[in-house]
């Protein structure tokens, strides 16, 4: 992708433009961003993806009651029994992980690898009957939202007063007044940065694409780093014991030495105080697989290879739930980290990047790296590019 040059998705700016102007600063509003726009998913495939557990599902409706409204959530799936009819106004289905399941979901989501994938979390569907929606709220991340079909009034507004309702099970603002309405048709877009407030209403019966990116907060991102970091403490750091020849009588013994408490300082300094072993736990860390991301292997990749041919005779490519990351020091794929040698470094990033390989691109792996992407294929990380996966 060219970072300089304008793209309509993005309202005639390039991505470095966007990036620079309105990346978590001020909401943008693009009007036809993707022309003749195509649901990647009818109405009634929703529906019935909803109904199976490979998905997150919640089917939320609002009943609207002198002047007060009142909020349900009910967790998928869920089946045609437990929905609402077409006629009935205000009920929202809520259909998370699209692009994990569905090949033309992932491919909208390429559309936005401008933006690191280390911060793509999903696609999540929304359809809603007439008046539907889920509230006045904020989110913590940014999100492009997609206008699949029909027709969506948002209300957006950057205001301080971000409590919430306590008598709803979804996070409603307490208060909220819109300073900007925007109808969006098929093919519209509207991004919005965290934290600003903002209220999706259907006018008739619609469908919206949520594109987010996940934004890890510190506490969370230190708590998960150190239980990673605890399974190899002691190959980092040893077993030393604590030791105190010259510790001396006392007189109170539930006093906790303070030559123990720097010693326990001084482990754990010395465990944290290791940035490459950080790389690589966060690398693995953020290429994790979501729990409910299962991979299946689309042809066998053990089979010996005739002395001289290629092992690869059609490419590969990766699988489109398969996350592949890299950083200065090592390749990460699946919530594996790998230190690849000078030689398999440029490669392994062109497939992180390209998430594809050429026979002629691979023509240079290692033997090493040979073994590994077959790994990969038998695991159903990958595939030769001449099969699709179911």
């Amino acid at each position: 992708m060219n970072l300089n040059q304008p793209i309509s998705m993005l309202a005639g700016l390039s991505p470095k433009e966007f990036m620079q102007k309105y990346w978590q600063k001020k909401p943008l509003l693009i009007k036809g961003a993707f022309k003749d726009f195509k649901p990647v998913l009818s109405r009634a495939q929703l529906f019935e993806l909803a109904e199976s557990d490979e998905v997150h599902t919640r089917l939320i409706e609002a009943k609207h009651l002198d002047g007060h409204t009142k909020w349900s959530v009910k967790y998928g799936p869920i089946t045609g029994r437990a929905r609402p009819s077409f006629t009935q106004e205000s009920w929202t289905l809520l259909v998370q992980g699209v692009d994990l399941i569905n090949a033309d979901a992932a491919r909208l989501l390429r559309e936005f690898r401008f933006i690191p994938d280390a911060r793509l979390d999903d696609l999540m569907i929304s359809y809603a009957s007439h008046r539907g929606g889920v509230g006045p709220h904020f989110d913590s991340y940014d999100v492009f939202l997609i206008q699949a079909s029909g027709q969506r009034l948002w209300r957006i507004a950057k205001q301080k007063d971000l409590s919430l309702r306590e008598d709803t099970p979804l996070k409603i603002l307490s208060h909220f007044e819109p300073q900007n309405e925007y109808v969006l048709d098929p093919g519209d877009m509207l991004y919005l940065p965290p934290m600003y407030a903002h209220e999706g209403i259907a006018v008739g019966e619609c469908m919206t694409y949520s594109v987010g990116f996940r934004a890890p907060k510190s506490d969370e991102l230190a708590r998960d780093l150190l239980i990673r970091l605890s399974d190899d403490v002691q190959d980092l750091i040893g077993s030393k014991l604590y030791s105190d020849p010259t510790q001396m009588a006392v007189a109170m013994p539930a006093q906790i030495p303070p030559a123990l408490q720097h010693f326990a300082m001084s482990a754990l300094a010395e465990a944290i105080d290791r940035p490459i072993v950080f790389s690589r736990l966060l690398g693995e860390m953020l290429s994790e697989p979501k729990d409910h991301v299962w991979f299946q292997s689309s042809a066998p990749a053990t089979t010996k290879v005739r002395k001289g041919a290629h092992p690869f005779p059609n490419g590969i490519r990766l699988d489109d739930q398969t996350k592949m990351l890299f950083d200065e020091h090592f390749i990460f794929i699946n919530g594996e980290g790998w230190r690849a040698t000078a030689k398999d470094k440029t490669l392994m990033r062109l497939l992180a990047n390209q998430r594809s390989l050429s026979k002629e691109q691979l023509t240079s792996a290692s033997e090493d790296a040979v073994a590994l992407i077959r790994n990969w294929l038998d695991a159903g990380w990958a595939h030769s590019s001449q099969i699709v996966p179911k």
